[in-house]
């Protein structure tokens, strides 16, 4: 993995990728973050060495570097998931790759729905905490001990600086942001009752696919890491109505103008 890491890194530095201080990872509901992007270097996934290939057909497949509220930020526009067949290394690759060249902080951004049922579809969530319900590891793999301490603590995955600031962000701008804790599944398929019932009971507000794998890679690589869900539906097991995909991403995209003003407002003070 270090020779792929290398050739990517060295690829991208030779396409005017230079010393970015953050990374951001554009899941669904902050797409649009790119249009207020001084952009100055730009790479397909596809043509990144060693690099996977987003299948999704609302996710975009490009690394971005360029300015944003006067900092260097290189930015995923599209990111990859389990459900596509990837590993977890996969997943996690562009973290990698990502803090090579130079990132200390890594902002992240994903759909998820609500199982706390005081929270409500269109608003948001910082997510405080985390359950790992994957499976696996992005660190259960031969070597990993080369590339940063195996027995990566996570007793605090989520900067208790940024998130205090996101807080203050929000409420500065009336923005509605709840607190909670994030549990990451394989997906694809969405949850039935009995495990909406006992993600709630484990003590999860929030689910989705993505954000966790992520997140346990930016910890061992030492770098700070904050990450906000657009709630795009409610998951109340007693109710619980079939998913309409055309009004989760609708959702996420109303959402997306609070996203983008607490991302970039973040940034400012970073």
């Amino acid at each position: 993995m270090i020779k792929q890491i290398t050739e990517s890194t060295e690829y991208l530095q030779s396409k005017g990728f230079d010393n970015p201080e953050i990374g951001i990872i554009l899941g669904t509901g902050l797409g649009q973050l790119i249009n207020e992007i001084d952009i100055i270097a730009q790479a397909s996934y596809n043509h990144i060495p060693n690099f996977p290939t987003a299948t999704v057909e609302f996710h975009k497949g490009k690394l971005i570097f360029g300015k944003l509220e006067g900092k260097k930020v290189v930015v995923m526009q599209g990111r990859f998931h389990v459900y596509e067949g990837y590993t977890l290394q996969d997943v996690t690759f562009p973290v990698r790759i990502m803090e090579k060249l130079g990132i200390k902080t890594l902002l992240v951004s994903n759909a998820a729905g609500a199982v706390n049922l005081n929270f409500k579809k269109g608003e948001l969530m910082l997510i405080d905490d985390h359950i790992n319900l994957q499976g696996s590891s992005p660190l259960a793999f031969k070597g990993v001990s080369e590339l940063g301490e195996r027995f990566a603590d996570m007793s605090a995955p989520y900067d208790f600086e940024i998130n205090s600031k996101i807080e203050t962000i929000a409420k500065n701008n009336n923005i509605k942001l709840h607190k909670g804790v994030y549990a990451s599944v394989v997906g694809p398929q969405l949850e039935t009752r009995a495990e909406y019932r006992m993600l709630g009971i484990i003590g999860a507000d929030a689910v989705g696919m993505s954000t966790v794998p992520e997140i346990i890679v930016a910890n061992h690589l030492k770098l700070k890491a904050a990450a906000v869900s657009v709630l795009t539906d409610e998951c109340d097991p007693d109710n619980l109505k079939p998913v309409d995909i055309a009004e989760i991403i609708d959702m996420a995209n109303k959402a997306e103008p609070d996203m983008i003003t607490l991302f970039k407002e973040l940034i400012k003070n970073l």
